[in-house]
């Protein structure tokens, strides 16, 4: 691929939008020399990060630009769930990254998987965001498993061997989690499965889904968490879904039809699935949000060099003060909404009291801006950016769904008002 700088388009010339992004990112790779050649200090990601933390987030970085750039247009056009591509992710220890290293994990903290998972999602927004569900699957059975869950399930999904899947929404039960239908009823040693889930990323080509369902009366106290794998009789998919973003997953509903699911595979006590799956989602908010911190970040370099190098009247746009003014701005929510999740981060790894608080405020932060982000650099490539050729888009598309998942941002909303009127 050439350098960055030495893109120099006509007004007619379009170019693909793989290599001229993994060009790009290869600036990242290493920090100290990012700002010789051409990444502004000010945006710098490894700022305020140990050495250990800058030593990481530069294999990232580096596999981001090596493995998943040159093939994020193709994953998406194709729908290719990049199966060997993250399985090498996991021979670099991200199949459990904040998994305890007994079982195969890295054993790392929470802000140190936010900080991979940005990296990563500079290369691919929609697989590292698969990877960032995978991850949380694989925390919530080694925190709430027994050891002998933890040592059947967790090493082949570290190894990402087997990919999981996190199921909770249902079709008619979405933001109210707590009112979900799927049904467990107990016989003996078993638990009778039978229910659907709706929008289950990875579903039908992933192997172990952890499924909340309900084995006692209604609200929260009566779910329980059950794991499930592949194989199972009657274990069903429905029709893979057409998404806007995220095409390099597949989405699917996972219908249970009197599924027999040993008493083994719950996890933690009945009544318990609903606190684990919370636990489970603040985790999730954070991996989310830097998923889209990345998308970000990606999407302002290619502003920066974009404004560089095409010309209109006569001059680079980067002449444009308005434009200039409208890159300072992205620059700086990208700055705050890093900040914000980084600490949120933070406090979930410390189990500080106000944790689930301050991951929906990042979640609703950083999603929305960086969004607003992304979809500005769209508007800065002008007709350009809405190619296919050209990466702004994929970035836009993908990061969208990231304000509806994982909680909406009007739950978030919600969640942050109650804790305000209640203190």
């Amino acid at each position: 691929c050439p350098a960055a700088g030495e893109l120099r388009p006509g007004p007619a010339m379009a170019w693909r939008a793989a290599p001229r992004l993994a060009a790009r990112l290869r600036l990242l790779r290493s920090p100290a020399a990012a700002g010789r050649r051409g990444i502004a200090s000010c945006i710098d990601p490894s700022t305020g990060l140990t050495e250990d933390q800058k030593e990481f987030q530069k294999v990232a970085l580096d596999f981001a630009a090596k493995e998943m750039a040159p093939h994020m247009a193709e994953w998406d056009e194709k729908e290719i769930f990049p199966v060997e591509t993250m399985r090498k992710a996991a021979q670099l220890g991200f199949g459990g990254i904040y998994v305890k290293p007994d079982v195969g994990g890295s054993g790392l903290s929470r802000l140190d998987t936010s900080i991979i998972f940005e990296a990563l999602s500079t290369g691919c927004t929609s697989t590292t965001a698969y990877m960032s569900i995978h991850n949380m699957c694989v925390w919530m059975i080694d925190t709430f498993g027994n050891e002998e869950q933890r040592r059947r399930f967790c090493p082949s999904l570290c190894s990402m061997e087997k990919f999981a899947s996190y199921c909770l929404t249902e079709p008619g039960s979405g933001s109210d989690a707590a009112s979900l239908l799927t049904s467990a009823q107990r016989k003996g040693d078993t638990y009778i499965l039978n229910g659907s889930k709706a929008f289950i990323s990875g579903g039908g080509d992933t192997d172990v889904y952890v499924v909340m369902c309900r084995t006692g009366g209604p609200g929260p106290k009566g779910i329980s968490c059950l794991v499930l794998e592949k194989g199972t009789p009657g274990l069903s998919f429905g029709k893979k879904e057409k998404k806007v973003g995220w095409n390099s997953q597949p989405t699917r509903a996972v219908i249970f039809e009197d599924c027999v699911v040993p008493v083994g595979n719950r996890l933690g006590a009945e009544g318990q699935g609903f606190s684990i799956a919370m636990k489970g989602l603040n985790g999730g908010r954070i991996n989310i949000a830097s998923c889209s911190l990345g998308a970000a970040h990606a999407s302002v370099l290619l502003a920066q060099e974009h404004l560089t190098v095409r010309k209109q009247f006569g001059e680079p746009l980067a002449n444009n003060q308005y434009l200039q003014f409208r890159l300072a701005e992205m620059a700086t929510r990208l700055v705050a909404a890093r900040l914000m999740v980084r600490n949120a981060a933070r406090a979930l790894q410390e189990g500080r009291e106000d944790a689930a608080v301050l991951c929906s405020m990042a979640k609703l932060f950083a999603t929305d801006e960086c969004f607003a982000i992304c979809n500005q650099a769209l508007q800065m490539h002008g007709g350009y950016g809405y190619l296919k050729d050209y990466a702004v888009q994929q970035f836009v598309r993908d990061i969208r769904v990231h304000q509806i998942l994982e909680g909406t941002n009007e739950v978030m909303r919600m969640i942050v008002a109650r804790n305000l009127l209640q203190g």
